[in-house]
């Protein structure tokens, strides 16, 4: 059995506390950790998103980036590296983005999203969240 080093455990502590976090929030939430591990999304996230946590579970970056399509405000497929939580997990910084996501019910909205990078110390990236909404329509 291998014990996990103490920067490990800080890492993981942050994406637990993150975790913790997003669950009392009113906003649209998800958490992953550092590899892109879809940890986490709230129940507010759950009515956008067309699913319960409890019936998706965590879900592998290259399976939760393919579940949802994207689309740039001008309607062209969103590519995969301009998706908020593929830039930060990349870039290592925050970033903005306005969207429209087909969900999981199959119901196309206009999303807002900000993602940040979840730091356990300066430059050592432990995972990231992202709070999203659903934009009024024009």
């Amino acid at each position: 059995m291998t014990v996990p080093s103490i920067q490990d455990a800080q890492k993981n502590l942050i994406v637990i506390l993150a975790r913790e976090f997003a669950s009392k929030l009113a906003t649209s939430t998800f958490v992953a950790d550092a590899a892109g591990t879809l940890v986490y999304f709230n129940e507010a996230a759950e009515a956008l998103l067309g699913r319960s946590f409890a019936e998706t579970g965590e879900v592998p970056l290259h399976e939760w980036a393919g579940l949802f399509e994207l689309e740039e405000d001008d309607g062209t497929a969103m590519p995969p590296e301009r998706r908020p939580g593929a830039t930060v997990l990349r870039d290592h910084r925050p970033v903005h983005r306005d969207f429209s996501m087909t969900t999981l019910d199959g119901v196309k909205r206009r999303i807002s999203a900000t993602a940040f990078p979840l730091f356990s110390h300066p430059g050592e990236l432990a995972g990231i969240m992202s709070a999203f909404w659903e934009r009024p329509g024009e």
